[in-house]
């Protein structure tokens, strides 16, 4: 595909208390897709901001954010909903699974947003599952499961609407780091599964953005480096 990230001069600034802090200052960076792509940095330097503007969780103050072709700061809240659910899998540090729900129906529910039933997505979650490596535990509970399952059922869920653009935020964060590199390695089969899809990482962890195919470097808001692993 085409560019499938792109950041033109973004901005962003927020209040805190009576001071202005520029969270992001003039942020320009393109990703493509068929990508695993890593973003790192100090605390506090920018690079959850960064994430959550490309999934459309917060707007630039200037500049402009593009994703998929999208112009993210020129949709209105019901069109950047439908965007989100549609062209954006989220994956979070501490999972966020509902514990009274079983592996396949947690994996299921973003259809439920679309009006469907969890049993009409029963079979694509299932596959989902089997294809994370989790075909034996579709009937688990969170409870029942281990930090690497949960996560790699909380991957599932963010590919049950295919979409072109995969967010992590610290996936690995609450794993060990035999289970961590499972999770990465699982992420980058996905990225590379096709050319259309992005898979976009931040980490505190120097070990796990070098398994990434690039690493985008964000410190005091701005970009401080942009380098390539591997072949790439």
């Amino acid at each position: 595909m085409g560019d499938a990230v792109s950041f033109a001069g973004v901005v962003r600034e927020y209040r805190v208390g009576g001071q202005m802090v520029r969270a992001l200052d003039g942020v320009d960076l393109t990703l493509a897709g068929g990508q695993f792509v890593s973003v790192v940095g100090p605390s506090g330097a920018g690079k959850s901001t960064l994430l959550h503007l490309m999934g459309g969780l917060d707007q630039p103050t200037s500049g402009t954010v593009n994703v998929g072709g999208a112009d993210i700061g020129a949709l209105s809240d019901e069109k950047l909903a439908e965007f989100r659910r549609h062209r954006i899998g989220f994956i979070f540090q501490f999972f966020n699974l509902l514990p009274t729900l079983s592996a396949w129906e947690n994996v299921a529910v973003p259809r439920l947003l679309d009006g469907r039933t969890l049993a009409s997505a029963r079979a694509d979650a299932t596959a989902l599952l089997e294809r994370v490596g989790l075909g034996e535990r579709v009937n688990h509970k969170p409870a029942e499961l281990s930090g690497g399952q949960m996560q790699r059922v909380a991957i599932a869920r963010a590919l049950i609407n295919d979409p072109p653009l995969i967010l992590a935020d610290e996936p690995t964060g609450n794993l060990d780091s035999k289970t961590g590199k499972g999770v990465l390695t699982l992420l980058a089969e996905i990225a590379h599964s096709s050319s259309d899809r992005l898979v976009v990482m931040v980490t505190h962890d120097r070990s796990a953005a070098a398994i990434t195919d690039r690493v985008i470097t964000i410190r005091d808001g701005r970009l401080d480096g942009d380098s390539r692993n591997g072949t790439l």
